[in-house]
């Protein structure tokens, strides 16, 4: 006989308790086998329920007799092949097995609840952060003029031209620059702070996060970031891309890696005479092409040598173009509020707010007398006639004292011609009256003169030095050999001229 279990149970072989002595029963009941289980009664002189965990039996006579349990009542563990922790009868058709409610499935549940309830909430606040800042993210998009800057850049590739600028996400920017991590600035400036970053595909690039855009210069803005996008110079620091989704904007330039002019200047780097001529006629060139050869003109309006950066050939590159203005063909001028660098800014600029491209001939002037000198701008520590550097070069230059200033080194690297030619140039740029400046241009010209001037000078200096060493090296060779064999070498060489070219004389003889 086989007994059904539910699920919790498993289908065990009936067992015959009262003839195996596993049943329940005291001494002197008598033991039935049933399905499933056993009964335990005691005899009609005797009073209890039969089981040995029970009343027994009993031979006193004190109350009422005790019915027999009822068949079946606890039978799982009665049968004793259930598993542990089971109660009911174990019977399909019966109440079968149960496992009691624990206080540790109250528990179980509840924590499983929680996690739930926990994992439901945290999903729900993430997915709404995500929904805000992304509205942030357009919102800031829209107020930085990104929708109008994506119009400028159909409109260019509608007309067959190419804009090599990106529009970057903060979240890539942010990536690139570890957080915009301390580490990574590379300096810092009045119109914002440059990182240095890294783009997955490891190109190093210069991220530069300017300073709080104004609503009503956010046209101008974008204007001047489609300019620079199409400027493609190679004296000029490349606009990359930006990135329109943060409180300011976020400017992407190609990194160049070997500092500034200015760090070279003075800090008594190794930068030749040669190299100074190179780098200012490059940067000269490069404001000719902003002035008059770029699709609309720009003036820079920040010109210096912190501002002119060299890469690791020592080839100058114009950065920072966060105060340049672009003017229109038929204009030549914009009046604008003044911006720029003390030392290095136009006086007539100062006086009037009128900016043109002479505004940056003055300040290409103060570079020229930086790399003369090696003195900075201003400094408060030199004398009151010579704390602003341009002045004190135009007053050098016409008092005859301009080469007692020139480090002796530079001087007799240079030479006194090439010394007084790029100081003229540097008091022509830096004269009062913007209209008698050169233009850049013609700078560029002049300094390139120089530049060919200098170098033929310095092959007819090494051509005279070799001649010099070889003279100095056979006569070193000559005192050093014996008479006797000098004379014998004369004899030697007197036999040994060819007869075509002895006189006639000889050959008569």
């Amino acid at each position: 006989m086989f007994l059904f279990l539910t699920k919790l149970c498993t289908v065990y072989e009936d067992v015959d308790e009262c003839h195996d002595g596993s049943n329940n029963c005291s001494t002197g009941a008598s033991c039935q086998n049933t399905h499933g289980g056993f009964t335990c009664s005691c005899p009609k002189n005797k009073t209890g329920d039969g089981y040995r965990n029970g009343t027994g039996c009993s031979d006193s006579p004190s109350g009422p007799p005790t019915p027999n349990q009822p068949q079946g009542q606890n039978g799982c563990a009665h049968m004793g092949k259930n598993p542990d922790g089971m109660s009911g009868d174990g019977r399909k058709n019966g109440s079968g097995c149960k496992r009691p409610f624990s206080l540790d499935i109250t528990l179980g549940v509840g924590l499983a609840l929680t996690v739930t309830l926990t994992t439901t909430l945290l999903s729900y606040y993430w997915t709404m952060k995500k929904r805000k800042m992304a509205k942030e993210k357009a919102e800031l998009f829209r107020k930085n003029g990104g929708l109008l800057l994506q119009q400028r850049f159909s409109m260019i590739s509608s007309q067959g031209e190419e804009s090599s600028a990106k529009i970057f996400s903060a979240e890539e920017l942010k990536n690139a620059t570890d957080s915009y991590s301390v580490s990574r600035i590379l300096g810092r400036g009045g119109s914002g702070t440059v990182y240095k970053g890294v783009l997955p595909n490891n190109t190093m690039v210069a991220i530069k996060k300017s300073i709080l855009l104004d609503a009503s210069q956010v046209e101008q803005f974008v204007n001047e970031i489609t300019i620079l996008s199409q400027i493609d110079h190679p004296n000029v620091v490349k606009l990359l891309g930006c990135c329109l989704e943060t409180e300011v904007p976020l400017l992407v330039y190609e990194f160049i890696p070997n500092g500034t002019l200015f760090q070279h200047i003075h800090n008594r780097s190794s930068l030749t005479w040669e190299d100074c001529l190179r780098i200012a006629e490059e940067t000269a060139e490069a404001l000719d092409y902003l002035h008059s050869s770029s699709s609309t003109p720009i003036i820079h309006r920040d010109i210096k040598s912190s501002n002119i950066l060299l890469d690791e050939n020592f080839v100058a590159k114009i950065s920072d173009f966060g105060a340049s203005r672009s003017v229109p063909f038929d204009k030549t001028h914009v009046t604008t509020l003044i911006q720029g660098t003390i030392g290095y800014l136009d006086p007539e600029y100062f006086q009037s707010s009128r900016l043109t491209e002479k505004s940056d001939v003055y300040s290409f002037g103060v570079v020229l007398a930086e790399l003369l000198t090696r003195q900075k701008p201003v400094s408060a520590s030199r004398s009151e006639e010579s704390c602003n550097l341009a002045m004190y070069l135009v007053i050098l230059f016409h008092e005859g004292r301009l080469l007692q200033e020139i480090d002796p080194h530079i001087l007799a690297e240079a030479g006194e011609e090439q010394i007084c030619a790029v100081a003229q140039l540097s008091v022509r740029c830096l004269n009062l009256r913007g209209e008698e400046r050169p233009a850049m241009g013609e700078v560029a010209l002049v300094l390139h003169g120089l530049r060919e001037s200098f170098a033929e000078e310095q092959a007819i200096r090494r051509s005279d030095e070799s001649v010099q060493i070889i003279n100095e090296q056979e006569n070193v060779q000559y005192e050093a050999r014996p008479i006797s064999s000098l004379q014998s070498s004369e004899e030697t060489t007197q036999f040994s001229i060819p007869a075509e070219i002895l006189p006639t004389s000889h050959l008569a003889r």
